[in-house]
């Protein structure tokens, strides 16, 4: 029995081959079986879609609850001079003396 890849849109090992395409039944996924060649933008980017970079301001757009504190970060508090992690979804940075690791996607610079 030939051995189909796993659909790359929800995981699940149920596929087959109808002759030119990869089809899942789950998800009605259909992909060629050739390897899609995408490259991968590792550039920080804020809600809106604008790069990000070392030492920018920008504004929190949605109340954030701090895990293990009592603290909340307001919508529309600015933050200055951000720095950028390895990781392009997190930025880190210093709210009220406290250094705090935020999500790109709930800033806009």
């Amino acid at each position: 029995m030939a051995e189909f890849p796993d659909c790359p849109a929800c995981s699940m090992a149920n596929t087959y081959f109808d002759g030119t395409n990869y089809v899942c039944p789950d998800c009605f996924h259909e992909w060629s079986g050739e390897a899609d060649v995408q490259t991968e933008d590792n550039t920080p980017r804020d809600s809106n879609g604008a790069e990000l970079q070392d030492g920018d301001a920008v504004t929190v757009i949605k109340d954030l609850k701090v895990k293990g504190s009592s603290m909340v970060i307001k919508r529309g508090t600015k933050v200055r001079s951000i720095r950028l992690t390895d990781d392009p979804t997190e930025v880190d940075c210093k709210i009220e003396g406290s250094s705090i690791v935020l999500k790109t996607c709930f800033l806009k610079k």
